[in-house]
């Protein structure tokens, strides 16, 4: 039998604190070697926060790892080099380049038909969080992408 623990870590800095200590400890687990592998697992996300599932043999004993994907958000604001979105609408958090947008976009896992479609659900994000694309407001980026104004970006690119 399985038992799955979902864990959101600062990427290379989980702890053996709560909730994976708690939840690992009274299943006779090694918290402190789990703990070592989320780290070197999620190293190269340092300063984000990546969701991580521990998948622990109830029987066996033996742990898997899964780490998945860090959120748009966390993305977005390290291409930003910001720590959090907008207080207020009339300032903007910062600004990121609408291909960081793209590449953004071909990371992510989407219901959305295409590169263009799933690219303007991260502009849609950039809006919500105050970030400009380009120097830009996000929904005017959207609108050129919609003209093809940005299409280079997009050739060759099956989603």
């Amino acid at each position: 039998m399985e038992k799955t623990i979902d864990v959101i870590v600062e990427g290379g800095k989980a702890t053996a604190g709560p909730p994976l200590g708690p939840a690992l400890g009274p299943m006779g687990i090694n918290t402190g070697q789990v703990v070592a592998d989320i780290n070197k697992a999620t190293a190269g996300f340092a300063g984000m926060k990546i969701p991580v599932k521990v998948v622990v043999n109830t029987a066996t004993k033996k742990v898997r790892l899964e780490v998945g994907a860090p959120p748009v958000v966390e993305l977005l604001k390290k291409e930003a080099g910001i720590e959090k979105g907008a207080g207020n609408k009339d300032t903007p958090a910062g600004d990121v380049k609408l291909e960081a947008v793209v590449k953004i976009a071909k990371q992510k896992t989407t219901l959305a038909k295409g590169w263009k479609e799933t690219t303007k659900e991260v502009l849609g994000t950039c809006k919500s969080m105050g970030l400009q694309v380009n120097g830009k407001n996000p929904r005017d980026v959207i609108k050129e992408i919609n003209g093809g104004k940005h299409d280079s970006l997009f050739a060759g690119s099956a989603a």
